[in-house]
């Protein structure tokens, strides 16, 4: 009679053999997401999201003394965890509708305020995915009321940008000043030949499609050594260059810039709230950014993510999740409150960002920043040339409005442009979904009784 000890071993073999396959199937999944399609593609698309994230970041850190050291070392982290998961160039962008309330109200809404308005509006999102409510959400809204969330975000990028292009900006106050200059180192001749250069290269964002065509084409034959000039000009990382030119003209803007720099991190310290800062930033915080947050941030990266990387569909609950730990981490330690947002994916995939390669080199390059020169750093960005951050987020929110080019019906296209224009005069994208979806419903009840 066989003893039992010899069959165990036989019922555990795979359980076993699951579970020693289990860190390796994690490990080759986590390399396949971060690898680069293409070195200077993926570099280039790092820098489609800073025309956003600079701006904004800057105003805080100079408004209401942001913790500028500990967003770049937690931000960092975020892109890089992102990047591996998602394996496309998830973005990291600021909580608009927080960071609009604190730049203009500065004075009563600081710090501590702000912290408890992301925690708050974290806390939501992070129930409504678990929950299982937000893929529901998700399912139910029509897409021709995503696309107007997707269309008013990127007109109003779009007509930023031009503000910023234009006009002499005061970020720490949130107004603009003057007329720009034509001439100078942040002057309008400047901003022109930077966005006439980006034209050039990429074109409306054909090239990389029918080159990525020709090397299916090619297989494995012998490709031709020689490219044309068109070949060779829409290789060039355009952002990339446009970005480094900044840094370059703000350091000869200023060049007394280096001696303020510190080296070594910013203390990292958890950030006290009152109750009356939790009161204040969930009521002038959480409630007007919640909508924002559902709509651009999960329901709309979702859509847009399904659109340009065919086969990589994630869900809305996973979205949901990764904003909600993200700041429920990062907001007690005074990191700027963080989503990801349609915007950023679109202009990363505009200047070719096209896997999780791309934000992870993004966050590495903020983590060295954060650890190596902390909140120091405010100093260069205030150099920094505003109209050619002006210049990246025109071309992220032409991007992101043209994924609404696929309404291809008349009662489609009229929805989507009810809930545009609705979001955009009354500056409240929750008012303009609220419309699109009603006029979504009489549209239907309409046909309805006709058939």
């Amino acid at each position: 009679m066989e003893s039992p000890s010899y069959q165990t071993p036989l019922r555990d073999a795979p359980t076993q053999t699951t579970r020693s396959r289990f860190p390796t199937t994690i490990f080759h999944k986590v390399r396949e997401n971060l690898v680069f399609r293409s070195k200077w593609a993926e570099l280039n698309g790092a820098m489609g999201d800073l025309g956003t994230y600079i701006p904004i970041v800057l105003a805080l850190t100079l408004s209401v003394d942001l913790n500028l050291g500990t967003t770049l070392i937690f931000t960092g982290i975020y892109n890089m965890v992102t990047g591996a998961i998602y394996g496309v160039p998830m973005p990291v962008q600021p909580m608009k509708s927080i960071a609009a309330v604190a730049i203009s109200n500065s004075a009563e809404f600081g710090v501590p305020e702000i912290m408890a308005a992301g925690i708050c509006t974290a806390g939501i999102l992070l129930l409504l995915g678990v929950t299982g409510l937000m893929q529901l959400v998700y399912k139910l809204i029509p897409l021709s009321v995503v696309r107007g969330i997707q269309l008013s975000q990127g007109l109003s990028f779009a007509m930023s940008a031009v503000k910023y292009i234009r006009k002499v900006q005061d970020f720490s106050k949130s107004k603009s000043g003057g007329d720009r200059h034509w001439l100078g180192l942040d002057g309008l001749v400047l901003a022109i030949a930077c966005a006439c250069f980006i034209i050039i290269v990429n074109g409306a964002g054909e090239e990389d499609s029918e080159r990525e065509v020709d090397d299916i084409n090619l297989g494995d034959r012998e490709r031709p050594r020689r490219r044309g000039l068109r070949q060779i000009i829409a290789s060039l990382p355009s952002a990339f260059m446009v970005f480094l030119l900044g840094v370059i003209l703000a350091f000869i803007r200023r060049p007394g810039v280096v001696h303020d720099f510190k080296f070594g991190p910013s203390s990292i310290e958890v950030v006290k709230i009152s109750k009356h800062a939790w009161k204040e930033g969930f009521i002038k915080g959480t409630i007007p950014q919640l909508p924002l947050s559902v709509l651009n941030s999960v329901i709309a990266v979702c859509k847009l993510s399904s659109d340009l990387f065919p086969g990589k569909d994630f869900s809305a609950t996973s979205v949901s999740v990764s904003v909600g730990v993200m700041n429920l981490v990062g907001c007690w330690f005074g990191a700027m409150p963080c989503c990801h947002g349609a915007g950023g994916l679109a202009g990363q995939y505009k200047f070719g960002g096209r896997s999780g390669g791309c934000v992870a080199l993004l966050g590495a390059a903020k983590l060295v920043l954060g650890l190596v020169l902390g909140s120091s750093l405010v100093m260069v960005l205030n150099q920094f040339p505003v109209g050619v951050l002006g210049v990246l987020l025109l071309f992220a929110g032409i991007e992101l409005a043209m994924a609404s080019r696929d309404m291809n019906t008349k009662e489609e296209a009229f929805v989507m442009l009810t809930c545009t224009g609705v979001s955009l005069m009354g500056s409240s994208a929750a008012l303009g979904f609220l419309c699109g979806i009603a006029v979504h419903l009489l549209l239907k009840l309409r046909n309805w009784h006709k058939d």
